[in-house]
């Protein structure tokens, strides 16, 4: 699934949430959408931001922000739609994440990324994979698989769209 290197590197897609750069293997990534109009769900929690129409499916679209606990802030002209398909037990979840931005494809050596971090008491960091070096700074590379299968609100707008269509079109990435 993952893209790898003949060097044994990982692809994937960088993106910023506030100062922090986290990273989705680009395997999973299908387009880069500019953000647009959502159709909202009643009662939906706080993370599901709505549905999205692309290529003639419905997608739900996850605030990625809200989804790491952090604060929501307004969508301004560099915050994108990274639409993904997420590979689930016997099935294949297409789901958009708003993130404040998109940076770029990079590579990460697959033996350089160091487990999150210990701070002497337990934490939950299921979704993050590993973290790597990215010039002076880190970048947290995410468990989509993990962030999401726990997570009530995207189980649930998936059973809410119509039966077979798991799959969604092969990849066009735009940003």
């Amino acid at each position: 699934m993952a893209q790898v290197s003949s060097a044994g590197e990982t692809f994937y897609v960088t993106i910023g949430i506030g100062r922090e750069v986290f990273a989705v293997p680009v395997a999973m990534v299908l387009e880069i959408l500019p953000m647009q109009p959502l159709f909202r769900i009643p009662e939906a929690p706080a993370h599901l931001d709505g549905l999205i129409d692309v290529r003639g499916r419905a997608v739900a679209v996850i605030d990625l922000r809200t989804r790491l606990h952090l604060p929501r802030v307004e969508p301004d002209e560099t915050t994108r739609i990274v639409v993904l398909d997420v590979p689930l037990p016997g099935r294949r979840l297409a789901l958009g994440l708003t993130a404040d931005r998109v940076f770029e494809v990079m590579a990460l050596h697959d033996g350089s990324l160091e487990p999150p971090p210990d701070i002497g008491t337990p934490w939950n960091h299921d979704h993050i994979r590993g973290v790597g070096r990215h010039g002076d700074g880190f970048v947290a590379v995410l468990d989509i698989v993990r962030l999401f299968t726990a997570d009530p609100a995207v189980l649930t707008a998936q059973r809410a769209l119509p039966a077979g269509g798991d799959h969604l079109p092969s990849a066009a990435v735009a940003a």
